[in-house]
């Protein structure tokens, strides 16, 4: 099967998608194309006109990282999906409920002013909680084996850690149960290799492109 996944450098959606890719084994080509000015063959394979777009066998192709993801694991021998399907159900609902707090962390960078940053910040937080309170104390989110809905939240994870260390946005000692799960995350060569060469300088361009207070002091 010819997979090619379309993206910008720094997409977190795209990052879930390379994640499971690598994860699963898979032969893949990404191609990067710039948002901003998109090429048109881009725009007719892309219903919104957002990445991850995946081309299959370069005639078909599937567009949004949850639906690329369950198709990426259905198509490639294990499974990355729990066996329980009321497990599986709640892991689709928390993995679109990490998506809304990858949406906090792009108006977090679009706040115009400092206070606007931290007002966005503190709503992220509050929503953070949430997703701590609901770990357990394992490896990964249903336990000890890896599942989709952790290689969703792995972007999410790295991107607060950036926040950590360039404007101290994130205490991370108010959430020891997601730091260990970003540790545990970042301990597997497949997210790893799904951070791209000079991630802190291209995600920084992208924050300062925002033209926000965030990228004013970065």
């Amino acid at each position: 099967m010819n997979l090619e996944l379309v993206s910008f450098n720094v997409c977190p959606f795209v990052q879930r998608s390379v994640i499971t890719l690598n994860y699963k084994n898979c032969d893949y080509k990404i191609t990067f194309i710039d948002l901003n000015d998109p090429p048109e063959w881009f725009l007719e394979i892309s219903p919104l006109g957002k990445v991850p777009v995946l081309k299959v066998n370069e005639t078909e192709v599937l567009f949004e990282s949850a639906v690329i993801n369950e198709f990426i694991d259905d198509v490639t021998p294990g499974t990355l999906k729990p066996s329980d399907l009321l497990i599986l159900a709640k892991n689709r609902a928390w993995i679109e409920y990490g998506s809304t707090c990858l949406g906090d962390l792009y108006m977090i960078a679009d706040g115009k002013t400092e206070e606007d940053m931290h007002r966005r910040m503190n709503e992220c937080t509050e929503r953070l909680e949430r997703v701590e309170n609901v770990l357990g104390h394992s490896t990964f989110f249903n336990g000890e084996k890896l599942a989709l809905i952790d290689a969703a939240y792995a972007p999410l994870l790295i991107r607060l850690e950036f926040m950590r260390q360039n404007i101290n946005l994130l205490n991370w000692n108010r959430f020891p149960k997601l730091e260990r799960w970003r540790k545990d995350l970042l301990g597997l060569e497949a997210v790893q290799k799904s951070i791209i060469d000079g991630f802190d300088l291209h995600y920084t361009n992208k924050i300062k492109a925002q033209n926000g207070y965030l990228g004013s002091v970065l």
